[in-house]
């Protein structure tokens, strides 16, 4: 059976979950991925929720509870910033060949992807917009869209 659009997509968003959760050891509750694309321009960030806190990549031992009685495992990440950037440079490299899968089979590249897996129960679910978000504003930035998310999934839970 020959692989389609849908096929590809699916394995490169897969891979970026997989990236993340080897950079949190298997030891998150949810992540959250944000990828951007806007002319010549390409942004991918990620934070977590752990043990009921949702952190950046480079806060993740600010979650950890190691006096925790729940929590037996004793837990500190390595979030050097050469492992910060093997994950940020991994997800860049697969929503730039999302945008070359999308180039081949003549399909809209999203303008944002919002990605949340759960660790619990395995699933993964997206949200894709079209439109620029950015690009038509002075003021706005990739950046801020992503710190937006995070504190709106805060809010939220």
């Amino acid at each position: 059976m020959n692989k389609v659009f849908e096929d590809y997509f699916s394995e490169l968003q897969a891979d970026m979950v997989a990236i993340c959760l080897e950079y949190v050891e298997n030891e998150a509750e949810d992540i959250y991925i944000y990828c951007s694309y806007e002319p010549e321009m390409y942004m991918f960030d990620v934070f977590f929720k752990i043990n009921n806190q949702y952190v950046f990549k480079h806060n993740l031992n600010d979650a950890v509870d190691n006096n925790s009685s729940i929590d037996k495992k004793s837990i500190e990440y390595d979030t050097s910033n050469q492992r910060q950037e093997a994950v940020l440079d991994i997800g860049l490299q697969n929503l730039e060949k999302i945008h070359e899968i999308c180039k081949e089979y003549g399909r809209e590249m999203p303008a944002e992807i919002k990605l949340r897996y759960s660790v619990k129960d395995n699933s993964l679910k997206g949200e894709y917009k079209y439109n620029l978000v950015y690009s038509n504003d002075e003021e706005l930035l990739p950046d801020n869209i992503f710190e937006c998310w995070f504190e709106e999934v805060k809010k939220e839970a």
